[in-house]
């Protein structure tokens, strides 16, 4: 009976703060993999426009088929939306590019490997100077508007 009582509290705790139905909330808790029902509570919770367990799963679905989202690269977990137009693709490249597609993912990527790449994005943007966390290069796209 305690079982019974403590499923029943959670259904309603979960109905009240996602505004779902009894049988979603139901689903919601039913479902297979526990990391899968964080994420579609977190659709329900984030977007307006889901307000079902079957459009959370059906935004799951296209999340997961969508390529952009899978892993190309195990080691650093960059997916295949994440790809680097400047050098052979993935996040374990630093430092062979001017670095600007790393420089958006690198907190993701910080995560995955679980090291910190010196490689960072305080340089210029423009000559790559300073990018590659050598203190030597000097940006020389101000001297070129002093000459002038």
């Amino acid at each position: 009976m305690p079982k019974n009582h403590a499923r029943k509290k959670a259904l309603a705790d979960l109905k009240a703060e996602l505004g779902i139905k009894h049988s979603c909330a139901i689903a919601l808790m039913d479902h297979d993999d526990s990391d899968e029902a964080q994420l579609l509570v977190e659709y329900l919770e984030t977007y307006s426009d889901i307000n079902t367990y079957r459009e959370a799963v059906d935004c799951l679905t296209a999340q997961k088929s969508d390529v952009r989202n899978q892993i190309m690269c195990d080691k650093c977990d960059w997916t295949y939306g994440m790809i680097c137009p400047e050098c052979p693709g993935c996040g374990c490249y630093n430092g062979e590019c001017s670095g600007w597609r790393h420089w958006e993912y690198q907190a993701q990527m910080d995560a995955a490997t679980g090291e910190y790449d010196a490689y960072n994005g305080d340089g210029c943007y423009e000559c790559g100077a300073g990018q590659g966390g050598s203190p030597y290069e000097e940006c020389i796209c101000d001297a070129d508007d002093e000459a002038a």
